[in-house]
């Protein structure tokens, strides 16, 4: 069997590195409207208006309890995404190889939780 060929000098990593923070900025600041809706609706005690033309018919629905199982779950999905994205940098750097498969694994299904979360957060916080 062959050595792998060696991994190109250029600014590929690089620039891989680099849109995996502009990513991560952008999953914080989803997390943040999450958690920010979830204090919102504590410190309202779970408290909505009354069904009307903004409110979609989900009255009562945004108990401060789901906002915080969507928060919850938002962090921990963008937990496991840093995680992945410091796996892959370090392999990016320091080897040719691809990425495991386990890796892309759970990069899917935090991405997968972490749209869940949101759509259920912007559900919620109506």
């Amino acid at each position: 069997m062959s050595a792998p060929a060696a991994r190109d000098p250029g600014l590929q990593p690089e620039r891989t590195e680099l849109s995996w923070g502009r990513t991560l900025l952008a999953l914080f600041a989803a997390d943040l409207l999450i958690w920010r809706s979830w204090a919102v609706a504590a410190s309202q005690g779970g408290a909505v208006p009354e069904a009307g033309p903004s409110s979609h018919g989900w009255a009562g629905a945004a108990t401060p309890d789901y906002l915080g199982v969507c928060a919850l779950a938002a962090t921990v999905a963008t937990v496991v995404l840093c995680l992945c994205v410091a796996v892959r940098v370090r392999q990016l750097r320091h080897s040719s190889y691809a990425p495991p498969s386990s890796l892309m694994r759970w990069s899917a299904a935090g991405v997968v939780v972490l749209g869940l979360s949101s759509v259920a957060a912007v559900a919620l916080g109506v």
